[in-house]
């Protein structure tokens, strides 16, 4: 009733000054277009979430065809270096650089940790430091009477796709190394290899976590 009102006397001054006028009227829409204005926030975020699980995706794949090296050969590359017990590699970011290297961790036998970095191109190590680790003891446990070691198991999971990381899993009842592959299409999955056959299964437990989250 009010909006009608508006227009109206906008309208009869408009004839009796015999001129145009531009109306500028409010109405009690007022609800509308705060429920309007939030939806488009709320499809703005969504937009921008989407873009950056493509944008992560995107880098993922940009690691992936940016690495000549495999995994196996960086693990090879990183015993040259420093002998002992590689526990996992990694293909990712130096120090959250556009920088990608492989970072490989050695448990040298004097029970020191080791973080070497493997160039992703040529293979060459580029550097390394000691670490400080609590779980040695936990790690040496699991990795007791295990026949497979990381190389070997990053070597049965490329059957699966470009390995970009593997790692032993030394929590649980069921130890095993973990390996991360991803195929051309940037689809990656999660993979246990057994300790002592190198056996290859899908890991169920991730795809459960997926399905919580």
């Amino acid at each position: 009733m009010k909006r009608n009102i508006v227009i109206a006397a906008v309208t009869a001054a408009a004839l009796i000054g015999g001129g145009t006028a531009t109306a500028l009227a409010t109405t009690g829409g007022d609800e509308g277009s705060a429920r309007q204005a939030a939806n488009t926030r709320l499809s703005d975020d969504d937009g921008r979430a989407d873009q950056d699980d493509r944008d992560d995706r995107d880098d993922d794949a940009a690691q992936v065809s940016s690495s000549d090296v495999t995994a196996p050969e960086a693990i090879a590359s990183a015993l040259k270096h420093t002998s002992g017990t590689v526990v996992s590699a990694e293909l990712d970011d130096e120090d959250d650089s556009d920088k990608v290297v492989w970072k490989v961790d050695v448990l040298s036998g004097d029970n020191t940790w080791h973080s070497v970095s493997v160039d992703p191109s040529n293979g060459k190590v580029l550097g390394a430091h000691t670490d400080d680790e609590d779980d040695t003891a936990q790690v040496r446990t699991a990795l007791k009477g295990s026949s497979v070691t990381a190389e070997e198991a990053a070597k049965a999971a490329a059957g699966k796709g470009v390995v970009t990381s593997v790692g032993l899993d030394e929590d649980g009842k069921d130890k095993s190394w973990e390996a991360e592959t991803r195929k051309s299409g940037g689809a990656e999955q999660d993979w246990k290899v057994d300790l002592a056959t190198a056996k290859v299964t899908a890991d169920r437990d991730d795809d459960q976590d997926d399905d919580q989250d």
